[in-house]
C-alpha cells in the first residue's frame, strides 16, 4: 500500500466502477471526500448506493449536489427515451448509445474540481473505463488527459502553483471482471451497489439493459454471481 497523506475527491455514483474506485484510493491511503450527483437520472435509486457504500467505508465527508440535467435532455437517462434492453455485445460496441448523458463527466469532473480547490486536495479519483464500456466519449484516455491539463489552468490554486490537480483514473485499461476482481481483493461489498439505468419501482434492477448486461457478463466471466436482485 502506498502511504499518502493527502485529500483525494472521489466521484462515486453508487455503482461497481466507483465503489472499487474508491476502494484503490482508500487503499492508497488517501482521505476521502465522495461526491455524487442528483441530476434528474430515471435510477436515483443509486443514490442510495452511493449513500451506503460513503458510509461503509467511513469516508471523510459525502456530498450530494443537486443538478437538474432533465432540463437540457438528451439522454434516455434524463428524458423522456426509452432504456436500450437486451443489445448483443456486437450491438453494444457499435455507436454510442442513447444513455449516453451529454458532457456529463465534464460536468462532474467541474464540480469535483471547485471542491478539491476549496479542500485543498490535489486528486480527484473518476471510475471510467475504456474496455467494457457503452462508448461514451468522455470515459477515454485522451479526455481525461484533456481535463487534467485543463483543469491546472482553470484554478486559482494551480496558477499560484498551490496545488498540482491529478485525475486518477485506475480502472481505465481494466475490464469489468478485473474490476470485480479487484473490489473483491481489496473488500468491496458489492451488495452495497446499484448499477441498473432502468430499475424497477421496487429497486430491482431490469437485468436486460447494457449496464445490468455488462454488470452480470463481469460477475459471470469472474466466476462469481452477482449478490444483487434482478427482476428478470
Amino acid at each position: 500500500m502506498i502511504k499518502n497523506d493527502s485529500k483525494a475527491v472521489v466521484l462515486l455514483s453508487g455503482g461497481i466502477d466507483s465503489a472499487t474506485t474508491l476502494a484503490i484510493a482508500q487503499n492508497r491511503g488517501f482521505d476521502i471526500y465522495a461526491l455524487s450527483f442528483s441530476y434528474g437520472q430515471r435510477h436515483a435509486v443509486e443514490l442510495k448506493a452511493a449513500g451506503r457504500i460513503a458510509k461503509k467505508s467511513n469516508v471523510i465527508r459525502h456530498l450530494i449536489l443537486d443538478i437538474d440535467l432533465r432540463k437540457i435532455g438528451g439522454s434516455a437517462l434524463t428524458a423522456d427515451i426509452n432504456v436500450p434492453k437486451n443489445r448483443s455485445a456486437k450491438e453494444l460496441k457499435k455507436n454510442i448509445p442513447v444513455t449516453y448523458v451529454p458532457a456529463r463527466n465534464t460536468i462532474f469532473l467541474s464540480y469535483a474540481l471547485a471542491w478539491a480547490e476549496v479542500i485543498g486536495a490535489n486528486d480527484i479519483f473518476i471510475g471510467v473505463n475504456v474496455l467494457d464500456y457503452s462508448g461514451y466519449p468522455d470515459c477515454r484516455p485522451e479526455y481525461i488527459e484533456a481535463y487534467e491539463k485543463m483543469a491546472n489552468l482553470a484554478t486559482k490554486a494551480g496558477v499560484e502553483g498551490k496545488q498540482k490537480m491529478k485525475i486518477n483514473t485506475p480502472l481505465i485499461k481494466m475490464s469489468k471482471t478485473q474490476i470485480i476482481r479487484k473490489g473483491i481483493e481489496l473488500g468491496v461489498d458489492y451488495r452495497l451497489t446499484h448499477s441498473c439505468y432502468d430499475p424497477y419501482d421496487s429497486g430491482e434492477a431490469c437485468g436486460e439493459c447494457d449496464s445490468c448486461l455488462l454488470r452480470l457478463k463481469g460477475f459471470t466471466d469472474a466466476g462469481l454471481k452477482d449478490p444483487v436482485k434482478y427482476k428478470k
